[in-house]
């Protein structure tokens, strides 16, 4: 799923969820929120957290989809 994914992703590259919210415009809670599937973010927003991280967006779709098989 998107959520443990992101907060791989998250962890990886070192930041908080606060640093990534600051860094992709949103809210901590709603950082919290999609690592926790509780909400799936826009295309926008994936695209504003996937450069939060360091990431292609491509890459991340591809290991939330490897990890969904």
């Amino acid at each position: 799923m998107i959520g443990a994914e992101l907060r791989k992703a998250r962890e990886a590259a070192g930041l908080t969820q606060q640093q990534l919210a600051d860094a992709a415009g949103v809210h901590r809670t709603y950082i919290s929120l999609l690592e926790r599937n509780k909400k799936s973010p826009t295309l926008d927003v994936l695209f504003r957290l996937c450069r939060g991280v360091g990431i292609s967006p491509s890459k991340f779709v591809a290991r939330v989809e490897g990890g969904s098989r």
